[in-house]
């Protein structure tokens, strides 16, 4: 059993996720939103719910108390997100931080595939400062760079490492859940290091 934190738990990633650790797994879930109230019903054995802002220094530090591994699927400024998040990690001494960025962030994106790297387009910036922010880190992290999300329940996914050719456009975020309940439970498994995922 494991202790895992989600913050942006109420968004798409983040609440596929939660429910993907729920029915994979039998790990303790505390569950970090703004608006909590948007979680619905919690398992009582198994979660727990803080309200507040990951740049918020003692809410933060009051969802980390006691977790082993911290899950970050965030959006808006994510470079300063990032910052107060490691910042508040090594306070509350917790290793591992897994955070989703985003496929193109180091113009992995080949031209068969029709490009959209960081040059051509700027919105990618933020998921390139807040990767930078974390690898520069002494946290055990792994930055996730998914492909288009959709909704389909398939795991047939491919990843690929930082340097690496990204492999497709698309993903479930059913695939991006599963990755992260392996990354969880194996801290060897993309230790600092950027792993893509696209549907194979």
């Amino acid at each position: 059993m494991t202790n895992i934190l989600i913050i942006g738990a109420t968004g798409t990633v983040g609440s596929t996720t939660r429910r993907y650790f729920l029915d994979h797994s039998t790990d303790q879930l505390t569950l970090m939103a703004r608006n909590t109230g948007r979680l619905g019903t919690l398992d009582a054995t198994r979660e727990r719910a803080v309200t507040g802002s990951v740049t918020d220094a003692a809410a933060l530090q009051k969802a980390l108390a006691g977790q082993d591994v911290v899950f970050a699927a965030l959006s808006g400024d994510l470079k300063t997100m990032a910052q107060a998040l490691v910042a508040g990690i090594d306070q509350a001494d917790v290793k591992r931080l897994l955070f989703i960025t985003s496929m193109g962030i180091y113009n992995e994106i080949p031209a068969s595939l029709g490009g959209g790297n960081l040059a051509s387009n700027p919105v990618l910036q933020t998921y390139r400062d807040a990767a930078d922010v974390i690898s520069a880190s002494d946290l055990n992290y792994t930055t996730i760079r998914p492909g288009w999300f959709d909704n389909g329940d398939d795991t047939d996914y491919q990843v690929t490492k930082k340097g690496e050719a990204f492999g497709g456009h698309d993903v479930s975020v059913q695939s991006i859940a599963d990755l992260v309940l392996r990354l969880a439970h194996d801290d060897t498994f993309g230790a600092r290091d950027s792993l893509g995922i696209n549907r194979r």
